[in-house]
């Protein structure tokens, strides 16, 4: 006994020490800040992995090899791309919660004394048996066991559809961002095109501003004029040099901004290719507002998105309702024991067990009343959304109509300013005119162009507007490969298809009578549709000379 309890006292000084040691070394602990060389380290490698990997830009930029660019290599939609992968191998390893458990267990066991025990008579009080023992000190064991409780399959079950929805909504989320990226590199291309064509005007005029200044300061100080028309004159010219500085800033970051969106550097300049004379005219949209209308609540991945996650919030409550359920535990294994002792060394279990966790009773209630109010809540976000997307529709058709009209004033007005340009320049060669009439003429003309140009530039920002709030998928379901040649040949087969009718979704085109069975459902809902059928022909757009 002396020997055992020296024992005992060892393992207890070495028991001390270890959690000496592990509270001192835990106390040891300290901040320690980033070093130089480790933020260096990082900053290259987030530079190298945001544009490594990327085919070089051989030449000038086409719209649609913009836009294969941007889905290709835009930060945004690898994102995207990486959680629905996530979410499938999250769907893989969800689907093992639906098999029963399987443990195995093997070991050592020992101990330091030897197990015996004896009996007391419970009449007498007196031992009825000398100290025996039927285990052995040391020995090994092992054992296989299989273990299914029927509501754990059954909520496990549910949450494996959950999961599923879940990577059908990553899925639309991925749709959803490659929409997005294809319109804000319509919306930043065809302004950097603009930016391209009317910056190359506004530096030449920028100089003769500034000359035309200098020049007045010197007839100043020689006193060739009286003060008041001088600084008048010179007044004028800082106007007009403040109209070029604006112009200058609001078209100067255009193409930064496309750059941006296909993820190029942007240390280097990128070059634009003028679009073809087929791409000049502006398209026409085969579609009425009633179909826009009909198509985006059919088949908007948001709306899409809303639909699997009612589904989801179903089954929250069948999960909650579940939950409330006693649950069947059934049982085998086989069992190992080297104890000399035992007369069967291995030896077959099984058995069955019924639990139920009467709190659930209580607290079950409450949670299904929860799951029904997610499930109610995501039913008014849909119909928000819904009510959202039909505006939407109605407003990117309405910015088309009214943009044309606009766009044609626009064309009117530079007409008549280039006009008046010609005019004044002609009577300032035979020096009949100063040149200061001819300077703000000819700004005039380049606000006139810029704003034409932009209001193009919206103009096709609208009609890509139309296309993406009814969810039309720019991508067909497969490709060939993932260049960007590739993909850029398949965004304008695409496009081309929308302009002859041909919208797909997912890759399917929807079917041919889904707005003849939801029309005359819809329609009597509904306000009065707009009568905002666009005129035939397509319309010749201004190119600037």
């Amino acid at each position: 006994m002396g020997w055992e309890r020296g024992r005992f006292s060892v393992w207890g000084r070495w028991l001390a020490m270890g959690a000496g040691a592990a509270v001192l070394s835990a106390c040891a602990v300290a901040p320690e800040p980033l070093t130089l060389d480790e933020t260096r380290d990082r900053v290259a490698a987030d530079r190298a992995a945001a544009y490594g990997g990327q085919e070089p830009i051989d030449g000038a930029l086409t719209l649609h090899e913009a836009m294969a660019r941007a889905i290709r290599y835009n930060l945004d939609r690898r994102l995207r791309v990486m959680e629905e992968a996530l979410s499938l191998r999250q769907l893989e390893a969800g689907r093992f919660d639906l098999l029963p458990r399987v443990t195995a267990n093997a070991g050592y066991e020992g101990r330091s004394n030897v197990s015996a025990s004896s009996s007391r008579s419970i009449l007498t009080g007196t031992q009825s048996l000398e100290p025996s023992t039927s285990l052995e000190e040391d020995r090994l064991v092992g054992d296989l066991t299989v273990v299914w409780n029927v509501l754990d399959f059954g909520v496990s079950y549910f949450t494996a559809r959950q999961q599923a929805d879940r990577t059908l909504i990553a899925s639309e989320r991925r749709r959803r961002v490659v929409h997005q990226i294809v319109q804000d590199v319509r919306v930043a291309y065809w302004r950097a095109l603009a930016a391209d064509r009317l910056l190359e005007r506004i530096d030449p005029l920028l100089e003769r501003v500034q000359t035309a200044r200098a020049d007045s300061e010197q007839i100043a100080q020689l006193r060739l004029q009286s003060p008041v028309q001088a600084l008048t004159y010179q007044r004028t010219l800082l106007e007009t040099l403040q109209r070029l500085q604006r112009l200058r800033r609001d078209l100067a970051f255009a193409k930064t901004q496309l750059q941006v969106v296909i993820n190029a550097p942007l240390d280097r300049e990128i070059e634009l290719v003028a679009p073809s004379p087929a791409m000049q005219e502006i398209p026409e949209i085969p579609l009425t507002p009633a179909e826009l209308e009909l198509l985006a609540l059919t088949y908007r991945p948001e709306l899409r998105e809303e639909q699997y996650q009612a589904r989801i919030a179903r089954d929250e409550v069948r999960k909650a309702m579940a939950r409330m359920l006693p649950g069947l535990e059934l049982n085998a294994g086989v069992n190992f024991d080297s104890n000399s002792f035992l007369v069967n060394n291995e030896w077959a279990s099984y058995g069955a067990r019924v639990t139920w966790n009467l709190l659930s009773l209580i607290s079950g209630p409450a949670q299904v009343d929860a799951a029904e109010a997610e499930q109610a809540v995501t039913d008014a976000r849909r119909l928000a959304l819904s009510v959202a997307a039909i505006s939407q529709v109605y407003v990117a058709w309405q910015s088309y109509q009214e943009l044309q009209e606009e766009l044609e004033t626009n064309l009117a007005l530079l007409d008549v300013e280039g006009q008046i340009r010609d005019q004044l320049s002609a009577a300032a060669r035979v020096q009949a005119l100063g040149e200061l009439a001819v300077i703000q003429a000819e700004l005039n003309t380049l606000v006139a162009e810029v704003q034409a140009g932009l209001t193009e530039a919206d103009l096709r920002t609208a009609i890509g507007q139309i296309f993406l709030s009814i969810g039309a998928d720019p991508l067909p379901t497969a490709i060939a490969d993932a260049s960007v040649e590739t993909l850029a040949a398949a965004l304008q087969e695409t496009e081309q298809g929308w302009y002859r009718g041909e919208v797909r979704f997912g890759g399917d085109a929807p079917p041919a009578d889904l707005v003849t069975s939801l029309v005359p459902t819809w329609e009597t809902a509904a306000a009065p549709v707009l009568d905002l059928t666009p005129a035939d022909g397509a319309r010749q757009v201004w190119r600037p000379q």
